[in-house]
């Protein structure tokens, strides 16, 4: 790209970049400072307002790039994806949004907690809190990467790498000073504009095929390779009983991980009443779904028009096959509409993966002030607010995170989301649905689910393939793979449900039967509810 190019591209991103400060800013001098006001916006939004912030914190990198990336390079299998993340949404309309929100007042600890001890359920469930959301800002991270040092007409490692600095930095910048209010406004922001994206590119995609869609999945099998393998089931994952095997894995952890994602989960309780939150919910649902049927004209448009060579060749997990086709339906690389097009759809990009960590790191930091400082700190120390605390997290946790997102800049963001959802799946689901609707829950069996669920997935992903022993893992070469499957979720969300069940079964403690009835009441009613 021209120098006159990458100024613009640089420009569109500068202005996005202001107008999100801006917003931290204004913020950041009206907030009233209490916990309420910082983790949850003064729980002032509306139903609409909240449904496109959580539609803003849903659509992530791994849906933009990594998604449309995979169906690029594997067609149906690629596909998978986006089927598993709506079909999610499933699960949190019926079970999960309307009690989390009665049940609780900021994470998911305080659902559990509310018929448990405290200490060793908010140590446990903050502990996996952090645990989810490290490993799915990882994901945005590696995005930020690809897309940056693409735009930049530079893939190497240094400039990749400041960008993950750089995206870093400035959520810690919008958590610590803007708080729930100001990650709202910007996920509000971040969505129209990624939907207005995602429509332009759609539209100038099937206007390509002149609307016919049938056209578009001939030409995008022909330029694969595969021929009408590319549009059928099996070229990802069916290629043996493993790969078949690691497809159901990654089909569980998706459709069972949104339910348990810290970050989603603390949207309910930034709307009023738990009926705005289900209609907070609706309205994500729709706008979550259209965007997932774009992503698949997408994805077959990049292997129609920019070919899974070109997409591989720029980047290797595919992540980059959406700019470049911003490029080409433009007019090209050396034309200022192709320019134009594709700093835009970059720029839209950044705007997500800004967004998207800006509640993740708000989630996490969190977690870790209301539930893990609160239940660490001895009880004779002079106690710090919570929200000091929870900015001073928000650095750790960006810190950590750009660390990892450093050493696994190579892997694909819609695979490393799935990671996420699996130990979400593993750990969080099973404690949150046992707390909801299980009478006889002990606070023996939380802390098992959370353990039974989180170490597993944890180690089982160390070693799996995606750490050891292939090419493209973390450390290709050093070999200590021992578990097949690239997601652990066939294996750990068994095994968390059934800590929780054995943890209850064979605890001394009897189920309290006053507290459970008091949070059945306020989770169906809403009688009670912060």
């Amino acid at each position: 790209m021209t120098g006159n190019h990458q100024a613009l591209a640089l420009m569109l991103f500068s202005v996005f970049v202001a107008v999100t400060l801006g917003i931290t800013t204004w913020v950041s001098r009206n907030r009233r400072g209490s916990a309420e006001e910082f983790y949850a916006g003064g729980r002032l939004f509306s139903p609409m307002e909240n449904g496109f912030a959580i539609a803003g914190d849903y659509m992530s990198a791994a849906s933009f790039l990594g998604i449309s990336g995979l169906i690029a390079l594997f067609g149906y299998d690629g596909l998978l994806y986006s089927v598993g993340f709506l079909v999610a949404w499933l699960v949190v309309l019926f079970l999960v949004a309307e009690l989390v929100r009665n049940c609780g007042r900021f994470t998911l600890a305080d659902v559990v907690a509310a018929r448990m001890r405290e200490r060793p359920v908010r140590i446990a469930a903050g502990t996996s809190s952090v645990t989810v959301s490290v490993l799915y800002l990882v994901a945005q991270m590696v995005g930020a990467g690809s897309l940056v040092a693409l735009l930049l007409g530079n893939t190497g490692e240094a400039a990749r790498s400041w960008a993950v600095i750089g995206v870093g930095a400035l959520m810690v910048v919008y958590v610590s000073l803007g708080g729930m209010r100001a990650t709202t406004w910007i996920q509000i922001v971040k969505a129209v504009l990624l939907l207005g994206g995602t429509v332009t590119l759609t539209v100038l995609v099937l206007v390509r095929f002149h609307g016919d869609f049938d056209q578009l999945l001939r030409t995008a099998a022909e330029r694969s390779g595969h021929g009408d393998a590319f549009l059928g089931p099996g070229l990802k994952y069916g290629g043996d009983w493993t790969a078949r095997f690691d497809f159901m894995s990654l089909g569980l952890a998706l459709v069972l991980g949104t339910a348990g994602l810290p970050h989603i989960l603390s949207r309910f309780y930034t709307v009023p009443t738990a009926q705005a939150a289900r209609r907070s919910v609706v309205w994500s649902i729709g706008l979550i779904g259209g965007f997932y049927l774009m992503t698949i004209v997408l994805g077959f448009g990049a292997a129609a028009i920019v070919g899974p060579d070109a997409v591989r060749g720029s980047s290797a997990s595919g992540n980059t096959a959406v700019p470049l086709l911003a490029l080409d339906l433009g007019g090209g690389a050396d034309s200022t509409g192709g320019t134009v097009l594709f700093a835009v759809v970059a720029a839209v990009a950044f705007a997500t993966i800004l967004a998207v960590v800006a509640g993740i790191t708000l989630a996490s930091s969190a977690s870790v002030a209301h539930d893990l400082y609160a239940s660490l700190r001895r009880r004779r120390s002079r106690p710090r607010s919570e929200v000091a605390v929870a900015r001073v997290a928000a650095v750790g946790v960006g810190a950590v995170a750009i660390a990892l997102g450093l050493l696994a800049r190579d892997l694909n963001v819609a695979f490393l989301v799935g990671l996420a959802f699996a130990v979400a799946a593993s750990a969080n689901l099973p404690v949150l649905l046992y707390s909801l609707f299980w009478r006889g829950f002990t606070t023996r069996g939380a802390v098992w689910a959370v353990y039974g669920g989180l170490i597993p997935a944890l180690a089982l992903v160390v070693l799996s393939p995606v750490v050891s022993g292939s090419p493209g893992a973390l450390f290709p070469a050093v070999d200590f793979q021992y578990f097949p499957l690239e997601n652990p979720g066939l294996v750990s969300i068994p095994l968390g449900f059934l800590a929780g069940w054995l943890g209850t079964v064979t605890s001394a403690e009897v189920a309290d039967e006053a507290r459970h009835a008091e949070a059945e009441v306020r989770s169906l009613t809403g009688a009670g509810a912060a």
